[in-house]
């Protein structure tokens, strides 16, 4: 399912317009990414947690050469399912 797929399924359900489930849904995914860019998480009870985590620098290697390259340490989005969401989808 891809972004057009749940607005069109969410108005469908909902009986709200697409424009407004559009502008909802990207309201949402906008404040989830503020949140997580500012170094905060978001949670939703049972369904799940976003957060940050950070990422160790480490060692690589360039496929193409074979060099040894160091990798900088990051931060990257992770989501941790909650147990609803989990029972759910089992």
């Amino acid at each position: 399912m891809n972004k057009t797929d749940l607005i069109n399924n969410i108005s469908s359900k909902s009986g709200l317009s697409k424009r407004d489930v559009e502008a909802v849904l990207n309201g949402v995914l906008g404040e989830i990414t503020d949140a997580l860019a500012s170094g905060d998480k978001v949670q939703l009870i049972g369904f799940g947690t976003f957060e940050t985590r950070k990422r160790s620098s480490r060692t690589g290697r360039n496929p193409q050469t074979g060099n040894t390259i160091e990798i900088p340490e990051s931060t990257v989005p992770a989501f941790k399912a909650g147990n609803k969401l989990k029972e759910a989808v089992n």
